[in-house]
């Protein structure tokens, strides 16, 4: 991700550790097979240090697929989530990892097809009525346009691993509403942000429901969480590096993302 591009590309939206599996059976445990970890930033942890050698995907140590596989020690690991990764560059860069022996695939991905690091860019540089019609023209591409692109990456998924368990990890709220910021963005900018991450989940689950996958809503794991929360708070605000900005810091990936995770795979 780079400013303004990939800002706040991977994902302004949603929040949580609440989870539902829907249909196709999975392994008896997704630790005894092959893990591949695919999507943008929100799931190679950008925000979160330790990148190590991965160059512009900032893929970190802290990232919840990283922690997932320190812990549980499956057969193998691919890691391969990209930061400013679209659905294209999952289908044209990622999915060939997905052999028929994975046991398991994590993915976040259609925060960056929505637009929504220009969302973040135009609801920090404009007036309160341009922020929000700008998030009402990325809910409106959420709606229609993003479906089809999500179905294109989910079908590449499963034809690849038809065992596999696939867990669809969502996007957090970014704030807290009526919270304890004095400074920054206003209510109506943040209600409009946050109503964004509420389209995103609603478009990502259908589709993960749609294919028997696992959907982690992360606006529930993060609650609490957001900026302006009065508890910790696993989210970055404006940052720098400012690629970092608006995305889950190394307490917010594994309090939130890793421990989902944890309870479905």
């Amino acid at each position: 991700m780079r400013f303004p591009r990939s800002l706040f590309r991977s994902a302004l939206v949603v929040a949580v550790a609440a989870t539902t599996a829907f249909g196709l059976a999975a392994p008896a445990s997704a630790a005894a097979g092959k893990y591949v970890a695919l999507g943008d930033s929100y799931s190679s942890g950008t925000g979160a240090g330790s990148y190590g050698s991965s160059g512009s995907c900032k893929r970190s140590a802290n990232a919840y697929a990283q922690l997932w596989a320190n812990a549980n020690a499956p057969s193998a690991f691919s890691f391969v989530a990209c930061s400013g990764a679209v659905t294209s560059d999952v289908l044209n860069n990622q999915v060939s990892a997905i052999t028929s022996d994975t046991a398991l695939v994590t993915i976040s991905i259609g925060g960056n097809d929505a637009g929504f690091a220009n969302v973040m860019v135009t609801c920090n540089t404009s007036s309160d009525a341009t922020c929000v019609s700008r998030n009402n023209d990325a809910q409106n591409f959420a709606r229609s346009t993003l479906p089809g692109r999500l179905n294109n990456v989910y079908t590449q998924i499963r034809n690849r691993a038809p065992s596999a368990r696939v867990v669809v990890l969502g996007y957090p709220h970014i704030y807290q509403l009526g919270g304890s910021c004095w400074v920054g963005l206003s209510e109506t900018k943040r209600a409009a942000i946050n109503q964004s991450a509420d389209v995103l989940a609603s478009v990502i689950s259908g589709r993960a429901a749609a294919y028997g996958f696992t959907f982690v809503d992360a606006r529930s794991a993060f609650a609490g969480h957001e900026i302006c929360a009065s508890g910790t708070r696993w989210i970055n605000s404006v940052t720098w590096p400012v690629d970092e900005s608006y995305h889950p810091n190394a307490t917010g990936q594994r309090g939130g993302y890793y421990t989902a995770l944890e309870a479905v795979a």
